[in-house]
């Protein structure tokens, strides 16, 4: 059955009110229930059941499944016209322009015919609608012997630079599927894969470099692609010049104003980068920068995005020593629902690390036991990094609890089923991390002794703070308030401040 719940999740607020309408226009009967319906999916308060004993007092199943499929079908039909409304007027006014010209061509009305290409040029340069420029000028090469003012050899020279820009969209669009496809590779079926190589190789085996005369779109896909490396490799330091360089040519494009969409996923990308790279103030003015382009268009975009905004927001709070306001941004989200799965995990998960920061060990606990599905469908949904995090925490969890046994099969299971992969992926330090977990799980009273922290000292390959991604450090900051005898949040965040002095 259709995830109605979902779909409407995406709509705003006022989007809702519009659809309403929308459907009050389109009903001829007064007894249609899709209305009723809608208002209570809104609320997303009832089952698939009780909604339908809402709706008519008994369980009627085929009925039921009929009206939610008009009502799937009523908002395909909306949300596609208000698309042709507001993103597709240009588009559209073009290709009538385009239209009407070659039938003035036709009847030898060849000065309107020209007249009308040349506005829809004008337009369509100024959208980098790359795709109608190459009708636009095939149509005037075609017909340049009727028009003695045609420049040609000008207008090929157009026509060929405008290919270019057209062939280019389509390589980056090739190369960013091509690279999401190997991201599939890595989350679902846990393949190793190079990919601050096959980034590089790719890009060249493309012809793709930035340029001032990119799209939009195009440039924030570069950006995507490049962030992607980071994520696999967790060097973010490496991509943040490259991202602040694109954005300042974001910033001086003709089309800014027109990619909202767009702009919101770049100020966003940008901000987490520097989360991850410990500037957490600098993150969040990019997020405030993000949040007033949430509101922008009477709130069209903030619903898909507030999941990822206030997540953002609360975790770079939590690492400025304003945890409990970091917490308090989150708690909503804790029994809400919302399409963005991975972000809502992603909540629970940062609520656990948050309450295991401050030594309340059950309220971590009662969130963590909201993941009741198994390793393999979080990894579907969320990727192998998100599931060994998890269970990197919920190993620590139990020690605190003083599950024993728990911890010795938790720690099992854990080696069985990731050390292939951590060591695939050249992440041994996991492994070696967790034998120091065990190492104090088994000897507790041995952590504050010089012979353990000469071990953990050995242990690692160290990097510097200003290269150690922020959450390594944080799990660091646990076995490392054990050999000090200090709290968690205190020995975490001195552990950032070090990285940021470095910084």
């Amino acid at each position: 059955m259709t995830n109605l719940n979902e779909i409407v999740t995406t709509l705003s607020i006022e989007d809702q009110q519009h659809f309403i309408l929308f459907l009050e226009k389109k009903n001829k009967r007064l007894d249609t229930k899709n209305i009723q319906l809608f208002k209570l999916l809104m609320k997303n308060e009832l089952s698939s059941k009780e909604v339908c004993l809402k709706l008519y007092k008994t369980y009627k199943k085929d009925a039921y499944h009929a009206l939610r499929k008009r009502l799937y079908q009523s908002i395909i039909d909306f949300t596609a016209n208000s698309s042709l409304e507001e993103e597709k007027v240009i588009d559209m006014q073009i290709i009538k322009y385009i239209l009407a010209s070659r039938t003035f061509l036709l009847h030898k009305q060849y000065k309107v015919a020209y007249n009308i290409l040349d506005r829809a040029e004008v337009l369509a340069e100024d959208n980098n609608l790359f795709p109608l420029l190459n009708e636009i000028y095939h149509t005037k090469i075609q017909y340049a012997y009727s028009n003695p003012s045609v420049k040609l050899d000008e207008l090929i020279e157009k026509f060929q630079i405008n290919q270019k820009y057209y062939v280019q969209e389509d390589r980056l669009n090739i190369a960013y599927a091509k690279i999401r496809e190997s991201i599939n590779e890595v989350t679902v079926k846990g393949e190793f894969i190079n990919f601050q190589n096959l980034v590089n190789e790719t890009l060249e085996i493309y012809g793709i470099d930035v340029t001032e005369s990119m799209s939009f779109m195009s440039l924030y896909q570069l950006m995507k692609i490049v962030t992607i490396s980071a994520f696999a490799s967790n060097d973010y330091l490496k991509i943040e010049p490259f991202l602040k360089n694109t954005y300042a040519i974001l910033l001086t494009h003709k089309n800014k104003e027109k990619q909202l969409y767009y702009h919101i996923q770049v100020l966003y990308l940008l901000a987490y980068t520097l989360f991850r790279n410990k500037k957490f103030n600098e993150s969040l003015e990019y997020l405030d920068m993000q949040n007033d382009l949430m509101f922008q268009k009477k709130g069209k975009f903030y619903n898909e995005f507030k999941l990822k905004y206030k997540l953002l927001l609360a975790l770079n709070l939590n690492f400025l020593n304003s945890q409990e306001e970091a917490i308090n941004i989150l708690q909503p989200y804790l029994i809400s629902k919302h399409s963005d799965l991975e972000s809502l995990l992603d909540i629970h998960l940062s609520m656990v690390m948050m309450y295991f920061q401050k030594d309340d060990f059950q309220k971590a606990r009662e969130i963590f036991s909201k993941f009741y599905h198994t390793d393999r469908w979080y990894i579907e949904k969320a990727g192998k990094e998100w599931v060994i995090k998890k269970n990197l925490i919920e190993i620590l969890l139990h020690i605190e609890l003083k599950n024993i046994d728990l911890v010795e099969s938790r720690i099992l299971s854990f080696r069985r089923n990731y050390s292939k992969f951590l060591k695939d992926i050249k992440q041994q330090r996991v492994l070696t991390y967790l034998n120091l977990v065990y190492d104090y799980f088994n000897a507790p009273e041995k952590i504050t002794s010089l012979a353990f922290k000469n071990k953990v000292e050995l242990s690692f390959e160290w990097v510097s703070g200003k290269q150690e991604d922020i959450f390594v450090m944080s799990f660091y900051a646990w076995l490392k308030s054990k050999m000090e005898r200090k709290p968690l949040l205190k020995t975490t965040l001195e552990l950032v401040k070090t990285a940021q002095i470095a910084n």
